[in-house]
């Protein structure tokens, strides 16, 4: 959410930053609605006070017995029409607060223009594409070669856009789950068990409602199945205040997530690129402002450390303006190389949030030697996803006869060296 205080002195900058996102100047509309409540919060006020010095001169009449006296002045309290007044302000309020809610983040100076991932700029690329002697595969035939992942069995479950992993690549899951935790918390960040489940304002804080709310799932009985980590880890902060010491807050968090790519019609229909419910750990991390752009990339390093672990060959992306999500001022994309798909696909999307998302959720910090609070900046990104790093996995270490090459890594964690029929 976006700081009135700040549009009113840099409104044309205001601007500048909705026309980098692809959107007419916003500042006008918001201004005359915020000259509009401004002014009715006064007329409410002043008829407070006023309020106030009737209701005293009202008991002085009536302990000096002056009932017509007393009467008169409650005529004037009844008809003053500040019931109207306090309707109009909350008119102008909400009226304010949807244009607000609306609007996604300014992008930071160094976010390159654009319309779409075509624009998108790579940063660095590390690693070296396998060179297979062999015709490769992709990972949905592989699997279902190997009799260790059911797209038919899911559908008969669930309907499209699940899967049913068996054996080893089901084991491969928790392995991948336990590694990425294993080396999040090295890295010192604090693993945490959240719920899957939020209630709407958890949603709003991270800016999944009320604009996104179409690509969620929601209970009978009103809660969002969470889209990723970031929802519950961010807000554990919300509604109150850091102890500037305490910062960064790094927090990781493996959860199933749940998404019902509404806007993915015809896109990967087949495989595990895009399901409806898959497995991630999250990375979340609450900076101080003057940490956020440090934070940014240490995260980003994290992500990466594991690709390499694990040997996988990846690229860095700087998103373009607009490609970038709602939430962010910046953000950076991974992407890990597909044999079987011979592209370069997306696995981590790590995201500096800026105060964006702690001015919805009310989150703050505050030093010993300040006064005054501060927003405090928000970061997420991928640590993994398991079920898109366990396709890369399975293109990248294929061999000529269907059998899968564990990584060395993972081997302590899975007991094995090879994947078979």
């Amino acid at each position: 959410m976006h700081d009135i205080k700040w549009i009113r002195a840099n409104p044309e900058a205001f601007d500048e930053g909705m026309k980098r996102r692809g959107l007419p100047p916003q500042s006008a509309e918001i201004l005359r609605l915020d000259a509009e409540k401004r002014r009715l919060q006064t007329e409410v006020q002043e008829w407070q006070s006023q309020k106030n010095r009737l209701a005293k001169e009202i008991g002085i009449a009536m302990a000096q017995g002056d009932k017509e006296k007393a009467e008169s002045l409650k005529l004037q309290i009844a008809g003053a029409g500040v019931e109207i007044t306090e309707k109009q302000l909350a008119e102008a309020e909400g009226k304010l607060n949807g244009i607000l809610e609306s609007l996604p983040n300014i992008p930071a100076e160094d976010v390159p223009q654009g319309r779409d991932e075509k624009d998108n700029k790579q940063v660095r690329e590390w690693g070296s594409k396998p060179q297979l002697s062999f015709k490769s595969k992709e990972h949905f035939e592989l699997g279902e070669k190997l009799g260790l992942m059911d797209f038919e069995a899911a559908a008969k479950i669930s309907g499209s856009r699940f899967v049913v992993l068996k054996g080893a690549l089901a084991r491969m899951e928790r392995a991948l789950a336990s590694f990425f935790l294993d080396m999040n918390v090295a890295a010192e960040y604090t693993e945490i068990a959240p719920p899957f489940l939020v209630r709407d304002n958890a949603a709003f804080g991270t800016g999944q409602l009320p604009k996104f709310g179409e690509d969620l799932f929601k209970t009978t009985n009103g809660f969002w199945l969470i889209p990723t980590a970031e929802v519950p880890l961010t807000n554990l902060v919300a509604d109150s205040i850091v102890d500037e010491e305490k910062l960064p807050l790094r927090l990781t968090a493996y959860t199933p997530c749940f998404r019902s790519e509404a806007g993915a019609a015809g896109k990967d229909t087949r495989g595990m690129i895009r399901q409806h419910q898959f497995s991630k750990v999250e990375l979340v991390s609450i900076a101080h402002p003057e940490q956020s752009k440090q934070e940014h990339e240490r995260m980003t390093g994290q992500a990466e450390a594991i690709l390499q672990k694990l040997g996988l060959s990846y690229r860095v992306m700087l998103l373009c303006t607009g490609d970038m999500g709602f939430s962010s001022e910046k953000t950076y994309d991974i992407e890990v190389w597909l044999p079987g798909q011979n592209a370069f696909r997306e696995i981590s999307s790590c995201s500096n949030c800026g105060a964006f998302q702690a001015r919805r959720m009310k989150a703050r910090f505050k030093g010993k030697q300040s006064k005054e609070t501060q927003f405090v900046h928000t970061l997420n990104g991928s640590g993994l996803p398991i079920g898109r790093t366990l396709v890369a996995i399975m293109e990248n270490y294929q061999n000529a006869d269907g059998s899968i090459t564990v990584p060395e890594a993972l081997r302590p964690y899975m007991g094995m060296d090879v994947i078979r029929a």
